[in-house]
């Protein structure tokens, strides 16, 4: 299994700040993923901070509307999941897409699973009758690659009926809801991951979602135990997932980000093979040496190294986008 970027992640801003020796204020951070126009979190009752959370203050029932989904589980963001999930089974059989988001090989690996590193589609469907358990990141992380959801039903439908599991993360798929296969579960042997960190823009909250059938969700739940989502968290994520005209509007703009930044990473040499609304993946084999040349000018990326790429979220302001502008424009000429 690859180790690249093994827990490591996007974000580790202080760290760059004390490494190149500039202030965590002069930071143009693209390194995430994350939604830089996020949803504007009011302010909060009181109440929220002074009572124990409450199942019944209405947080369940906004995530089934937005997800569609009757059978659902709030969780300290779906890192929470991702760590608790490989608990629920016996060692068993565990097919991982890759490269991709490097805690879900962590987890399983940890916890005792013989784990399988998967390329492709057709190396999935050639492997598929020997795994307990297929999981991947749909559209994925780092590249943006996506699966259809045709092809996810028949890989749950095969693995279900032999007590499998599909687990999807779905981290990235709220700018594209037509695509998620969250209104299918309840179904046993189907789990997907959501959260609001990369499209609402909230990753501070740590609040996510487990969707699965109701035997699941209950063990889980046992698991992890009571209040694990704080009572301002769930707050703030009721009336995040409420929004529907900030959501919409989203839909629209983000596409939209994400078209001018890889035409502003093209016309560097930098054109992009991969993204989503939220970011773009651009494999070059200078990576580390653009990587290192922005970070001196302040400018963080998410590099990654075992296959040489970098990955871009996107700019806030004008401001931004010019910065990004004319890095680029000193550091790239030369290099591809």
């Amino acid at each position: 299994m690859s180790s690249e970027s093994l827990l490591e992640h996007g974000g580790a801003l202080r760290r760059a700040a004390r490494q190149y020796g500039i202030p965590l204020a002069d930071w143009l951070d693209l390194s995430t993923g994350i939604n830089p126009h996020g949803w504007p979190v009011p302010p909060l009752p009181a109440a929220c901070w002074q009572r124990l959370p409450e199942p019944d203050d209405g947080l369940e029932e906004a995530a089934r509307q937005y997800y569609r989904s009757e059978c659902l589980l709030p969780v300290a963001g779906s890192q929470a999941a991702i760590q608790a999930l490989p608990q629920l089974r016996a060692p068993s059989r565990v097919g991982l897409w890759q490269p991709s988001y490097a805690e879900h090989a962590t987890a399983w690996q940890g916890s005792g699973h013989d784990c399988m590193p998967l390329h492709s589609i057709d190396a999935i469907n050639a492997a598929l009758s020997a795994l307990d358990v297929l999981l991947l990141v749909n559209p994925n992380n780092p590249d943006g690659q996506r699966v259809s959801a045709a092809q996810l039903r028949h890989w749950h439908a095969e693995l279900a009926a032999r007590g499998g599991w599909l687990i999807i993360d779905e981290a990235f798929a709220d700018p594209e809801p037509q695509h998620s296969l969250a209104a299918d579960t309840g179904q046993p042997g189907l789990i997907v991951l959501r959260s609001l960190g990369k499209f609402f823009g909230l990753a501070g909250l740590r609040v996510g979602f487990v969707l699965a059938w109701p035997a699941l969700l209950n063990t889980l739940q046992a698991r992890l135990g009571p209040w694990t989502v704080s009572g301002p968290a769930r707050e703030v994520a009721r009336l995040a997932l409420s929004d529907r005209p900030w959501q919409q509007q989203m839909r629209i703009e983000l596409p939209q980000q994400a078209q001018r930044l890889a035409a502003l990473l093209a016309r560097h040499g930098l054109a992009p093979q991969g993204g989503t609304a939220l970011f773009q993946y651009c494999p070059t084999p200078r990576a580390a040496t653009i990587h290192q040349a922005l970070a001196r000018q302040g400018i963080l990326l998410r590099l990654f190294s075992e296959t040489p790429a970098l990955r871009l979220g996107l700019p806030a302001t004008a401001q931004q986008w010019q910065r990004l502008e004319q890095g680029l424009a000193g550091v790239v000429r030369d290099e591809c």
